[in-house]
């Protein structure tokens, strides 16, 4: 689930322009993850591997929506 950290990158939208993480992931994953990454994940720097290991925990948990952009994303060879 390496790829899990895309999904949250939504987060890095909220931070100031100088601080923002470089654009990850796609729109359906942010549009899609971004709910389940604020309810799960928060205070999580997106890009550390603590996101990845918290998408990972989470996952059961994490809205159909979202679930299913990871899965579509990974197929099309999102890493």
């Amino acid at each position: 689930m390496r790829s899990l950290i895309l999904a949250v990158s939504v987060i890095a939208l909220a931070a100031p322009a100088s601080a923002q993480a470089p654009n990850r992931g796609n729109a359906d994953l942010q549009t899609n993850c971004a709910g389940d990454a604020l309810a799960f994940c928060a205070g999580i720097d997106p890009n550390s591997p603590q996101m990845d290991a918290c998408f990972k925990k989470n996952m059961s948990q994490m809205s159909p929506n979202c679930r299913r952009a990871i899965d579509a994303y990974e197929k099309a060879g999102g890493k």
